[in-house]
């Protein structure tokens, strides 16, 4: 499927010289407790489809002669915490990933960084309730700073870029 989506966007747009990778889905329990289903889900969607995207696109971003890859992560992808396995290791590995694929395809004019964001505020995080999520970034503050990225001189790359809420919620 991912092969079919990428030539066909490559046959109808004459070409393709961006991918962003924003796909993520979360698995959360201990490991002991962890369903296998969950935390293949977990490993497919957000290491795996990485993969597929990124080794179906690169030749067309080659062939544009200049391209840019970015990924979406988290913070989870440095910071483990309980219950986050799963989801710590397909953002850890995410990280490894992405600085090896950098290194691999720079010299072809094909730059990637990857994003780490903290709390965002959409339904991923549990937003639906009624809790206050004020604090949280929100997902146009992603998106400008992936908007920034890619306005960069092909001479700069920012491959790692952080972000946080500036305010989040004081622990007990």
């Amino acid at each position: 499927q991912v092969a079919r989506l990428i030539e066909f966007a490559g046959r109808e747009l004459g070409g393709l010289n961006i991918l962003i990778n924003n796909a993520g889905v979360g698995g959360f329990s201990p490991v002991q407790e962890m369903d296998i289903r969950s935390w293949q889900n977990v490993i497919r969607t957000n290491l795996d489809g990485v993969f597929y995207c990124c080794h179906y696109a690169l030749p067309l971003l080659i062939q544009a002669g200049e391209g840019f890859i970015v990924n979406i992560s988290s913070l989870a992808g440095k910071n483990a915490f309980p219950g986050g396995a799963a989801y710590n290791a397909s953002k850890f590995a995410l990280t490894g990933f992405s600085e090896a694929l950098m290194q691999e395809v720079r010299y072809d004019n094909v730059r990637v960084a990857y994003i780490m964001p903290g709390s965002v505020d959409t339904g991923f995080g549990g937003s639906g309730s009624n809790a206050d999520s004020s604090w949280k970034l929100s997902p146009e503050d992603v998106a400008d700073v992936v908007i920034d990225t890619l306005k960069r001189h092909p001479r700069c790359l920012t491959s790692r870029i952080e972000m946080r809420p500036s305010k989040p919620p004081r622990k007990d």
